[in-house]
């Protein structure tokens, strides 16, 4: 399209001035403009840099949009310094150093722009600019689509970022604009994002989707404000804050989300207010570390796609449920680690498939006037240092009400538990708890059931058509290092006038095996997913989807091919018995050897779901437990821990990480061979149901298996995951760059295959945790180093250099 005219209507009423103009390019039109006039600019190409210094309108014909393009070959296409009127152009910008179109001061209106762009920015608003940007369109594969900086402002109203190669939406050193009805997706990073101390960003009535990143992102004292909002269909998390940031979301939707909808961390602080949170992969609010803090209001979260919790607070963080809504989830609450705390109020728990709250390693859970229904657990305080109150809950239809285990010592105080289907209390393990005012009707099994002795405090309980009884105390036995038994006062039964004292009943975990089979097992600090007892569901992926994966790890290569050989077996074997012949058996139990951070659980997770992909295993899930999980402390309990693991492992992969810890060199009267010899008799009577790994050091486990014939004789091959080398290493720095949106300078990748080669190889090397580390290393290097320039570029954030690199241990 050739170049057209510019036509200058002045406004000015000195007779010495032309009423119109024509000028054959934008730049002398501009020159000859004063404020107020009108430029009209015909059909046609114009390869200007335009600069607009003053408050004049300027617009394409009208009836033909997008019919005059602004398209120099470099720099800025359209620069906005003054109070102009800018409308119905196409601005094309082709440099990846510069903004496509950049406003640096007054309030301007930008209206009808098609901002088409391989550049740094597609709109860029800078300093004291405070433009209006209406209905225009920025679509740039190559970098931001638009970016508030340095202090700038301004309104953007029904505007959409069709593509950005960067985030959709950045703000950043103080920046503060306001977007009303706005649309930002098809982004490579996140859809909108606020960075900095003093910048805000405030959206109403925005909708964010199709972005490969967080949908929302709010970091380094940054605050944002959505009202009425859409987040969803993101492959990272919906929304992050972190590093003191605050956000409020009010009337929000957040959906579809494969990681975490909410993950929020390092002193930040969240309010949602009558939001939803629905289909999320991970938890739908994810809060960590001391000072961290979300409260929600009026709020619903369900309809979970994964198999982890909803509500997940751990590090010393603390989250507030008020008035909210909590369903269709694989667990609901999961509070964990000392100082975390969840306060809980007014709320509904429903349709759990295993735990509605959790409590465990010290953390607190305060429930007050709250609803938990249709769960396998209504509430599970786990270990010693958990605790915390409910109060005036009722726990209805659940499989056991509240569960008491390892030295938790909760209060609970005028709640019901009106039908579980095994038992309405049970506390074991050296559980405590004090139930007072509390009351149990219609269980299937006992209401009250403690056994090993518990120490728990019964206080004006009572039971109603309990089915195996209202109250059963049962002894540890001889051995128990809990015999002092429970203090029972005023309770009372539908079976008796009065109950005033326990009558002790010596009942081991063999008499029970019903409530011992529901307890799930003790969550870990990584987000692991509880598996309940429920029907198997078919696998989500095939066994060559899952093999795929497999071959994607960096590295491996004889793992790889030891699994294929065995998942050919098992295939092969399939086919023969359907053609009606005989087929090898396969036992499918493995060794797994060697150094730390080489993919042995990741792996072994893998393992599984291609044994469920080809029908050997139900659901193919992974329990990962150590030592720890395993061996009690006293006789009798390290049975029914084993017993318990293999339970949660039914139809899936018990995973033993460090199993030499079972049979330590120095035994002595160490309860870890009672394990071993449960293993070994599981390992035979469930050989149907579940795959066990063991996993360990090489010489380690070596010794292990010698020492234990009979634990020897039960896996077919030991697998051996050697170390990475320097190159491998590499390549997952490279991944995590890849993953992360940095860059690789020229000569990094050398000093980053000289580094690996020259650091230590002892104990200490942790193989693909040492290559993650040095990567998180040298990005904060790259912040500390970044942080001090005034305007960095693109290149500026992205690239990582050699100097980035930590020192060697």
């Amino acid at each position: 399209m050739a170049q057209g005219t510019v036509q200058v209507t002045h406004t000015g009423t000195s007779r010495w001035r032309r009423r119109t103009g024509e000028y054959a390019s934008l730049a002398a039109a501009l020159e000859a403009a004063a404020d107020g006039d009108v430029l009209t600019v015909a059909p046609g190409t114009y390869r200007e840099n335009l600069v607009v210094q003053r408050a004049v309108t300027l617009r394409g014909p009208e009836g033909a949009q997008g019919s005059v393009r602004i398209a120099p070959a470099d720099g800025v296409p359209l620069t906005v310094r003054a109070s102009a009127v800018i409308q119905d152009l196409h601005v094309e910008g082709q440099d990846a150093a510069a903004p496509a179109v950049l406003v640096e001061d007054g309030t301007p209106e930008l209206l009808g722009l098609r901002v088409v762009a391989r550049s740094a920015s597609g709109i860029e608003v800078r300093g004291s600019a405070r433009p209006t940007v209406r209905r225009c369109t920025v679509d740039n594969p190559a970098g931001v689509g638009i970016a508030v900086l340095d202090g700038g402002g301004g309104v953007f109203e029904e505007c959409e970022v069709v593509a950005a190669g960067q985030a959709g939406v950045a703000v950043r050193s103080g920046a503060h604009p306001r977007l009303e009805r706005c649309r930002v997706h098809h982004a490579a990073g996140s859809g909108l994002t606020a960075t900095g101390e003093g910048s805000a960003l405030e959206a109403v009535g925005c909708e964010v989707y199709e972005v490969r990143g967080s949908g929302v992102q709010v970091t380094g004292r940054a605050t944002a404000h959505l009202t009425d909002c859409d987040v969803h269909r993101t492959t990272g998390d919906g929304v992050t804050l972190d590093t003191d940031a605050v956000l409020t979301l009010a009337d929000c939707r957040i959906h579809d989300i494969p990681e975490n909808a909410v993950d929020l961390r390092s002193r930040s602080v969240l309010t949602l207010t009558r939001t939803t949170v629905r289909q999320f992969g991970r938890n739908g609010l994810s809060v960590w570390d001391p000072g961290t803090r979300v409260d929600a209001n009026q709020c619903e979260i369900f309809d979970s796609t994964g198999d982890y919790p909803a509500v997940w607070v751990s590090d010393g963080a603390t989250a507030v449920l008020d008035s909210c809504r909590v369903h269709d989830v694989p667990d609901a609450l999961f509070v964990l680690d000392r100082g975390s705390r969840a306060d809980v109020v007014d709320s509904d728990l429903s349709q759990v498939r295993n735990t509605a709250v959790s409590v465990s390693d010290g953390a607190t859970a305060q429930l007050d006037d709250c609803r938990i229904r249709d769960a396998a657990t209504g509430a599970w305080f786990r270990d010693h240092g958990s605790g915390g109150t409910l109060n005036n809950c009722t726990l209805d239809g659940n499989r056991t009400g509240v569960i008491v285990t390892k030295g938790a010592d909760p209060t609970i105080e005028r709640c019901t538990v009106d039908s579980p289907s095994e038992a309405g209390v049970y506390v074991s393990a050296g559980g405590r708890g004090s139930f007072l005012n509390c009351r149990v009707t219609g269980s299937a099994g006992y209401g009250f059931h403690v056994i090993d002795g518990c120490r728990t405090t019964l206080k004006k309980c009572r039971t109603e058509r309990c089915a195996r009884g209202g109250y059963e105390f049962a002894d540890g036995g001889p051995d128990s290092a809990y015999d002092s038994g429970p203090l029972v006062e005023d309770c009372t039964s539908d079976e008796s006038t009065g109950l005033t004292a326990p009558e002790p009943v010596v009942q081991t975990a063999a008499q029970s095996p019903g409530l011992l089979g529901s307890i799930p097992g003790q969550r870990t600090t990584e987000q692991e997913p509880l598996i309940a007892g429920t029907a198997p569901a078919e696998p989500a992926r095939t066994s060559k989807a899952v093999l795929g994966e497999l071959d994607a790890l960096v590295g491996l290569d004889s793992v790889k091919r030891e699994v294929r050989a065995l998942t050919d077996m098992i295939e092969v074997g399939r086919r023969r018995q359907r053609a009606g012949l005989k087929a090898a058996s396969v036992k499918r139990h493995l060794v797994f050897t060697g150094s730390p951070g080489t993919g042995k659980t990741t792996v072994a997770r893998l393992y599984g779901e291609i044994l469920a992909s080809l029908g050997v295993l139900d659901k193919g899930h992974l329990v990962e437990v150590s030592r720890v999980d395993l061996v009690g402390e006293h006789i009798g309990s390290t049975a029914i821990r084993t017993q318990e693991a293999f339970q949660r492992a039914h139809g899936g992969v018990l995973f033993i990480d460090e199993a030499y810890a079972l049979s330590p060199e120095d035994a002595g009267r160490d309860f870890g061979k009672e394990a071993i010899d449960t293993l070994v008799k599981l390992m035979e009577d469930q050989r149907e149901s579940v795959v066990v790994i063991v996993a360990g050091y090489t010489a380690e486990m070596e010794r292990f298996l010698s020492v234990n014939p009979g634990v020897a004789s039960r896996f077919s091959r030991t697998i051996t995951f050697g170390d990475y080398g320097p190159g491998e290493l590499l390549r997952i720095v490279e991944q995590q760059a890849d993953e992360h949106e940095y860059r690789l300078a020229p000569g990094t990748s050398e000093a980053l295959t000289k580094y690996f080669t020259e650091i230590p190889k002892g104990p200490a090397f942790g193989n693909g945790r040492t290559a993650r580390q040095a990567f998180e290393a040298m990005v904060e290097r790259h912040a500390s180093r970044v942080a001090q320039l005034p305007d960095p570029s693109t290149d500026d954030l992205t690239l990582l250099y050699p100097e980035d690199l930590p020192e060697l241990p």
